[in-house]
């Protein structure tokens, strides 16, 4: 086995799963707000897109997307950031966002080198690490914290980082905190991409998620040279066992990454493809999600302050990010709430000195949410 693979963690929302699994097995109504995976359905619209995109004869889809989903994502692309994407060479389909950001440290990344350096934000969604790990480069994880809004500042890296990194993700809005990017932090990421060569990458798949201050932004609203940004249906959509999204750019990435799909077969079946078309198109389906989203939250930020529990950022997102009483940790206060069966996600889940907050997922339903508020341990 890989020995720096044997080294990393196990995956942590194995143990969201056994957590549930164990609850159930004891007859426990389960409360799930640990993995990020929404109950309510998919909209009408896009399971007959599907239904009505299944053809008689099953044949392999185009490496980059269909015309009409590239077409699609540029025109959402110009619709929501007034930013103009080549539809042909300037985007390409993924399936999903875990996957694409996954498979670019392995597509950009010369191991060895002298830039053999994968860079993201801790805490973060874990797939940053797994996917520089599988492609044998080095990890720098940046440390954020809520003194400063969980902002990743390039300022505040060593020039010896920089000048190694090949690869630098950005995730805006923040999973697990639902923080935003400033402006000005998105200015300077490009200029400092600029001066040192890295591939600075934007995971945006939260960004149409929002429900407070200035609406989220895109990287490519600050520069498109050596930029992608990665965009997702699964949240906004609720496609999340569709798997369909795309990554949008700098042609020459694009073409480099497309290159090494090809190898892969890794596209969304055509079907999917159909209804995400209509998805990055149709937007009606997303408002109506994201007011249930809202509601969700709002159900859970009047608990956190009838239990004296403060919340942090979780302006946009999916996620409530919480810190736990003086006296717990995480870790601790998931397991109390496990002993009335509700399931959290530990915020050492997530990376290092984050042991005092806990995250929820707006997962269950707006009534589920408001039942497992009842029963909350004090």
């Amino acid at each position: 086995m890989n020995e720096r693979l044997r080294k990393l963690q196990p995956y942590p929302m194995e143990q969201l799963a056994v957590w549930k699994q164990e609850l159930s097995q004891r007859g426990v109504a389960v409360f799930d707000f640990g993995t990020g995976d929404p109950r309510e359905p998919t909209p009408a619209i896009l399971r007959q897109a599907m239904v009505d995109g299944i053809t008689q004869v099953s044949q392999y889809p185009p490496t980059g997307g269909t015309k009409a989903l590239r077409a699609a994502a540029a025109a959402y692309m110009q619709r929501r950031f007034a930013v103009q994407v080549d539809a042909e060479n300037e985007v390409l389909a993924t399936l999903g966002s875990k996957e694409c950001l996954f498979h670019l440290p392995m597509t950009f990344v010369q191991v060895p080198s002298d830039k053999d350096l994968v860079l993201y934000g801790e805490p973060a969604y874990p797939v940053y690490e797994i996917g520089a790990l599988f492609a044998e480069a080095w990890t720098y994880a940046v440390p954020l914290s809520v003194k400063h809004g969980y902002a990743m500042d390039p300022d505040a890296l060593p020039e010896a980082v920089l000048r190694r990194a090949s690869v630098v993700f950005l995730n805006y809005p923040h999973n697990p905190t639902g923080f935003c990017l400033p402006d000005a932090l998105f200015r300077r990421w490009v200029e400092v991409r600029e001066e040192y060569g890295f591939v600075l990458v934007s995971d945006e798949c939260y960004v149409d998620l929002h429900y407070e201050g200035p609406r989220p932004r895109s990287l490519l609203e600050f520069g498109k040279q050596g930029c992608l940004a990665v965009h997702s249906l699964s949240k906004r959509s609720g496609m999340t066992g569709y798997r369909s999204g795309f990554v949008a750019g700098d042609a020459q990435l694009i073409a480099t990454f497309r290159r090494f799909r090809a190898s892969m077969g890794t596209a969304p079946q055509e079907f999917v493809q159909a209804a995400a078309t209509l998805a990055w198109t149709e937007e009606a389906h997303v408002a109506q999600r994201v007011a249930v989203f809202a509601e969700k939250r709002r159900v859970l930020l009047e608990l956190c302050a009838a239990r004296g529990l403060r919340v942090h950022g979780s302006q946009a997102g999916l996620y409530l990010w919480i810190e736990v009483p003086v006296g717990t940790d995480g870790l601790a206060y998931a397991q109390r709430c496990r002993e009335v069966g509700i399931v959290v996600a530990p915020g050492s889940f997530f990376g290092d000195g984050q042991e005092q907050f806990i995250r929820l997922a707006l997962v269950p339903t707006v009534e589920q949410c408001r039942s497992a508020a009842a029963i909350w341990p004090q």
